[in-house]
């Protein structure tokens, strides 16, 4: 049985992480409001500019460019990006992206495909390096992901995109946290590139559409294709910090409301042994008076 001195040690440590982790809610909270409307925000561009692309991709059978898959394409390697988180403690957000690349990995080597594996932020690459450390092959092993901002991320877009052309992979995977409340996150697996018709959900009423380009095909094609490739990761990195900052406030609730838990657990404990020695105290008095 622990001493007084021991639970009211125990108690003063239990307060103290109480004290941690409702800071770090009240800052993941004050957080999360910028980063869920950037989210939010982002959504209906990208939605809107993926929308183009799918309509040109499911009417365009006779359209030719790099990023548009070919009937005899042969795919041989692919590159799978995940996104994560660069910090800990937010629940099971980074576990779950890295069960849902492992199992991406798998299905890829079944195919007896090569892979290479590229991570935005730091989690995704603490974890993942442990046991397939041999598919960081690309340029980048990792990119923290609170460095990147859209300008950051044209240029490692467009590095990507001509890695792409070059023949270095022949598809291009990306897995994220997708942002749906405070205390909910999907992890989506999106296939961005070569844009082909089985990349989208296809509706009967949107094919046979004809569409009148404006400079000129390969230009139009040109410009759209690389835009709406980096916008998609743009949005992936924004919903996962929406994500990470929404799971960081949910498990740091948690944790605060445990540590309250706890001490009142040991608070009681601690009130009934010292009430336990006081009366026992009191008996040898008594008994000690008595015997005289």
């Amino acid at each position: 049985m622990p001493s007084l001195k021991d639970l009211r040690n125990r108690i003063d440590s239990v307060k103290s992480t109480k004290k941690i982790t409702q800071a770090m809610k009240m800052v993941a909270a004050s957080k999360l409001k910028k980063a869920q409307n950037l989210a939010e925000k982002s959504r209906n561009y990208s939605s809107g500019i993926e929308d183009i692309v799918k309509k040109l991709v499911i009417s365009g059978e006779h359209l030719e460019h790099s990023l548009m898959g070919g009937k005899n394409r042969e795919v041989a390697k692919a590159l799978i990006i995940v996104v994560s988180s660069d910090r800990g403690l937010c629940g099971g957000l980074n576990t779950n992206i890295v069960k849902k690349a492992r199992l991406l990995i798998k299905k890829i080597e079944n195919e007896n495909k090569n892979i290479s594996l590229l991570c935005i932020g730091k989690k995704g690459y603490d974890s993942l390096s442990i046991f397939n450390k041999e598919y960081f092959n690309y340029t980048k092993k990792v990119i923290n992901i609170s460095d990147i901002d859209y300008a950051s991320l044209q240029y490692e877009g467009s590095n990507i995109i001509d890695s792409f052309n070059k023949g270095e992979f022949e598809e291009c995977y990306i897995l994220y946290n997708y942002f749906k409340s405070v205390i909910s996150q999907e992890v989506k697996t999106e296939r961005l590139l070569p844009y082909e018709k089985s990349n989208f959900e296809m509706d009967e009423s949107e094919e046979g559409i004809f569409f009148d380009f404006e400079p000129d095909e390969e230009e139009v094609l040109s410009k759209i294709l690389p835009k709406n490739f980096i916008v998609q990761v743009y949005k992936a990195i924004l919903e996962s910090k929406a994500s990470e900052q929404g799971a960081r406030m949910t498990a740091m609730d948690n944790a605060t409301r445990n540590a309250g838990e706890m001490i009142d657990s040991l608070s009681l404990k601690y009130n009934r042994q010292r009430q336990a020695m006081i009366t026992k105290e009191l008996i040898e008095i008594i008994s000690g008076a008595e015997a005289l």
